[in-house]
């Protein structure tokens, strides 16, 4: 089998592989009962006792932490291929699973979620998106959203099976569950995965050389990326484009219970809700910016990001038809940074590097999952309600509308 057909397996094996280290995004459903369960072993009650927000560090660090695994397995991937590099992030991520089942405080959780799937994460999400995209240099974009929007998609399928195993076996039995058959999956996964060879053209295709507007061949390492104007542009782009995204994402069974009143069954739609909306955008958009540009696409999904928010700051009791609808335009508008990215990344630098100046551009998101997930959370604890934390990723999204005009500018320059 040719490559040209056989990159088609590659694709479909790094699609399976996302779809698991994709579940955590479903952290929200994990959160409150696993708070619970921290609370009663270690005796906690009243108003010592932990909440989802308690528990947010986890999450905080797991999406924080995956940069650095990715320039490293980006490296390393580059040297001697993706398999060995998933294969390794496949362990990690998965036994990271089975110990949060054994986790008997918030350090050892933060050290087991947090730590241990955030690294094998970044390991895992670094090789397959990019081995992907180089496959396919005929449709970057489509291809970015495809393996992105399968990472997505996970929270659409996991929270109503952890949700259903939650109810049935208990929130660590869930964990353990999970996490073993994540490592049989990942780690199988990565003997399907082939390195794209650097020469490799599909049939058919005949390719274009890129270049500024100095006219050079533009293919830069990560040190040549750096000292370019435009990565820091980017970057912070990719932070206030996932910021909104991962506020919404770190809280949307606890934001549904708040703002609407539902039963936590019924918020665990929510949370697939937007996932199902993630994987579309990833998909549309990434689609949409092989036709029209990523910089305009890029700039028409911060504008929607903005009404999306404002739905969510004027829901109330009630009103779930308003909230579903802004999580919904929130859940595309997020999916649409992470489809667009990957492409987005090669497109600038060159697909050369781009296993690992793509670990560094990620490093935007890692940031939006730093600060979204701890500003919510510190609102409501503060607050009560989370509508000061959606003016707080409105102003985000302003801003990064802004940064999409200051790149046309210094491009043209």
């Amino acid at each position: 089998m040719n490559l040209t057909k056989k990159r088609w397996i590659v694709l479909f094996a790094s699609c399976m592989i996302n779809l698991c280290i994709g579940s955590t995004y479903a952290w929200s459903v994990f959160a409150s009962p696993m708070a619970k369960h921290l609370s009663e072993i270690n005796g906690l009650t009243g108003a010592s006792a932990l909440t989802a927000g308690s528990l947010a560090l986890a999450f905080t660090i797991c999406n924080s932490i995956g940069p650095v695994t990715m320039i490293t397995g980006g490296r390393i991937n580059d040297m001697i291929g993706p398999r060995w590099v998933i294969f390794i992030g496949g362990l990690l991520f998965g036994l990271g699973m089975v110990v949060s089942g054994f986790a008997t405080s918030v350090p050892v959780l933060v050290i087991a979620y947090g730590l241990g799937c955030g690294l094998g994460m970044g390991m895992v999400y670094g090789c397959t998106i990019n081995n992907s995209v180089k496959f396919f240099p005929d449709k970057r974009g489509l291809i970015g959203g495809i393996a992105t929007a399968t990472y997505g998609l996970s929270s659409v399928i996991v929270p109503p099976i952890a949700d259903a195993l939650i109810d049935s076996v208990g929130v660590t039995e869930t964990f353990e569950i999970f996490g073993i058959l994540f490592l049989i999956i990942v780690c199988g996964g990565a003997f399907f995965i082939q390195k794209c060879p650097s020469d490799f053209v599909p049939d058919g295709f005949t390719p274009h050389i890129q270049k500024g507007n100095s006219g050079v061949a533009r293919d830069k390492d990560w040190r040549q990326m750096l000292k370019d104007p435009i990565a820091y542009i980017m970057i912070i782009m990719l932070t206030c484009g996932a910021f909104c995204g991962l506020m919404v994402v770190s809280q949307a069974s606890p934001m549904a219970q708040s703002i609407v009143g539902v039963s936590a069954t019924v918020a665990a739609t929510a949370v697939s809700i937007i996932a199902l909306f993630n994987a579309a955008g990833r998909i549309v958009a990434g689609y949409l910016s092989d036709k029209f540009g990523r910089i305009n696409t890029l700039s028409i999904v911060f504008v929607i990001s903005m009404i999306g928010l404002g739905l969510l700051y004027v829901s109330k009791a009630g009103n779930m038809a308003m909230f579903m609808t802004g999580v919904s335009i929130i859940g595309i508008c997020f999916g649409s940074f992470m489809g667009v990215f990957p492409g987005f990344t090669a497109d600038q630098f060159g697909p050369k590097h781009n296993s690992v100046n793509y670990g560094i551009m990620f490093i935007g998101f890692a940031l939006a999952g730093m600060f979204g997930p701890m500003i919510v959370s510190k609102v409501f604890a503060a607050t009560g309600k989370y509508q000061d934390a959606f003016i707080i990723a409105a102003v985000m999204a302003i801003f990064g509308l802004l940064l999409t005009f200051v790149y046309r500018k210094r491009e043209k320059a």
